[in-house]
């Protein structure tokens, strides 16, 4: 535990130069390059051709969240901006988007851009509805360590709070990215399998899959399976400390059905590969639950899944993947639900046993990032030699660009 935690980001730092950036999605989604990682070989195919590159029996796991217009800008009077990013509910039991179906009023936890303009008072601003209009306010509550809670509430209640994002938010790229949502970005930053509103940004490894693509890996017996993890902007935060002890990473919702964790359950000893790192976090942290649960069947209400969790439960080494999640089945059928809701801020570095998958569909990631850490965890010191080929062949990185499939031994 000492050892892991005394990592030093310094060791998972490459040169990513800002032209190697994709600013814009390619014109068709699967037309994106896919570096190849099989055992310690490495090549590059494209993204259309995945299905010939994914073992039999491979169950791939997608994440359903969509991410929202959750950027708002009201103007005080004499001008004066004040930008409001919704990050979560403050309820922290909502999950799987019935937050953005909640009439006025709600509240979230919001970064406030400027705060130091708006000490006091109400927000407002008026919005366009079919043939009339609706007033939009904001009063923050509090503030907190790193956020506000914010409460929001309009005069029109045949309107949801996700209703309201969509006639006035804007779509949050990523800060990278130096620009404003455009057009073109409300369809490519969401992929084909978003369902669920509440992220603040897209699980980005699922952004190469078209329907076309889908039916060729239904063809060739890839079977697919569905997980909730609403992504926060703490996806965004920096690793600013020296060792990887000191970073807190930031806690994420997620809601797993019934029906998917059957599915994990039949395919433990199979191929199971997430499709992306919030799909990996996710069912990751469902081995986690079901310890907690075999460890105490009864007393559970809430799940949390803590950052260092994995490394701290030495006597979880003997517990097998299919009883951590048939120890979740049970619960659930016991008190009659459809899914387990929690949070996690597990966090997966180099020194991490993997529970139940076995590779990873995933983009490339920043340099001294959490995620490239959890790559760094699944495949090992290869990861330098996978980005140094990505660097020198001309792949695209980050949140538009190009994908990997890493298929560790």
């Amino acid at each position: 535990m000492h050892e892991i935690k005394n990592i030093s980001i310094e060791e998972y730092d490459y040169k990513l130069d800002d032209q190697l950036i994709a600013k814009y999605p390619l014109e068709k989604r699967d037309a994106s390059k896919l570096l190849l990682l099989k055992g310690s070989a490495i090549a590059e195919s494209y993204f259309s051709k995945l299905a010939e590159h994914l073992p039999e029996n491979t169950l791939l796991i997608t994440n359903e969240t969509k991410v929202i217009k959750a950027r708002l800008l009201f103007f005080k009077p004499g001008g004066v901006k004040i930008e409001v990013f919704c990050l979560e509910p403050v309820n922290d039991a909502v999950v799987a988007g019935s937050q953005m179906a909640s009439c006025s009023p709600v509240q979230w936890r919001c970064f406030v851009g400027n705060s130091k303009r708006w000490k006091n008072g109400i927000l407002t601003m008026q919005l366009p509805n079919a043939d009339k209009k609706v007033n939009l306010s904001a009063h923050r509550i509090s503030k907190e360590d790193d956020h506000s809670i914010v409460e929001f509430s309009w005069d029109d209640n045949t309107l949801s709070f996700g209703d309201l994002l969509l006639i006035a938010g804007e779509l949050p790229l990523p800060p990278y990215l130096h620009r404003k949502a455009e057009a073109e970005d409300l369809d490519r930053y969401q992929t084909v399998f978003a369902n669920y509103e509440g992220s603040v940004a897209a699980p980005t490894a699922g952004l190469h899959f078209t329907d076309e693509l889908l039916n060729k890996l239904k063809n060739n017996a890839v079977d697919f399976a569905k997980v909730t993890l609403h992504v926060g902007a703490g996806t965004f935060k920096p690793v600013s400390s020296d060792i990887i002890g000191e970073h807190s990473m930031h806690a994420e919702k997620i809601f797993v059905g019934k029906k998917t964790i059957e599915q994990l359950l039949q395919h433990t000893g199979k191929q199971l590969i997430p499709v992306g790192t919030t799909s990996m976090r996710t069912v990751e942290s469902l081995f986690w639950i079901g310890v907690s649960l075999l460890e105490n069947p009864e007393g559970q209400k809430t799940f949390r899944v803590s950052q260092w969790e994995p490394y701290e439960k030495l006597q979880a080494v003997a517990t097998e993947a299919g009883q951590a999640l048939q120890a979740i089945i049970n619960y659930l059928e016991n008190n009659n639900l459809d899914g387990i809701t929690a949070s996690t801020s597990l966090m997966i570095v180099p020194g991490y046993r993997f529970r139940l998958a076995t590779g990873l569909i995933t983009n490339f990631h920043q340099p001294k990032s959490t995620l490239l850490l959890l790559v760094a965890a699944l495949i090992g010191p290869k990861w330098k030699e996978a980005y140094a080929y990505a660097l020198a062949n001309d792949f695209r990185f980050l949140s538009y660009g190009d994908g990997c499939l890493f298929l560790p031994e």
